[in-house]
């Protein structure tokens, strides 16, 4: 799962939305823009996160003169020892944030709702913003299907598509 730098407010200020109009939690109107903060640092959090455990398994993969292609799996490993979601599991660790943020936040007047509507409600808004990715991912994979996937020169062209697709869609 990515996260967009730049949808990071958006996606915090429509969770945040969804769950004070569905009555999932009470704010006082004059800190839903407190909450919204509150929920965007846990979504910059687990961006930052991230990247330093791809980095990471680059720096490993460097090191132990792996072939690139083990990327995945080496992130996988690093990701379950700092017990850290990615990919299918991001969902569950971003919500388990968000529910500690939301129970013991000050801007939070108080939570309703049990923690799975909760969750439910969270990973919608995610999964809304986040298909946008597996979208972006196969358009570049048209565009570089001629590359054997897991080389350096597929990686460097990936990246590249990647990022004039996310520019052109204005996510950069």
């Amino acid at each position: 799962m990515r996260l967009y730098r730049g949808k990071i407010p958006l996606i915090s200020e429509e969770i945040t939305n969804t769950l004070i109009q569905s009555e999932a939690i009470e704010v006082e109107t004059s800190l839903v823009t407190e909450v919204i903060l509150d929920v965007e640092s846990v979504l910059t959090e687990y961006n930052r996160l991230d990247r330093e455990i791809t980095e990471q398994a680059k720096d490993l993969i460097a090191a132990r003169k792996m072939d690139y292609s083990q990327l995945h799996r080496v992130r996988q490993t690093l990701a379950k020892k700092r017990e850290f979601g990615i990919n299918d599991q991001a969902f569950d660790w971003i919500t388990d944030q968000l529910l500690e943020v939301m129970m013991h936040s000050r801007n939070v007047e108080e939570v309703f709702a049990e923690d799975n509507v909760l969750r439910r409600a969270m990973v919608q808004v995610l999964r809304t913003h986040t298909d946008l990715e597996n979208e972006l991912d196969s358009q570049v994979r048209d565009k570089i299907k001629n590359l054997q996937e897991g080389t350096q020169n597929w990686d460097v062209e990936y990246n590249k598509v990647l990022s004039d697709l996310r520019q052109n869609k204005g996510l950069e």
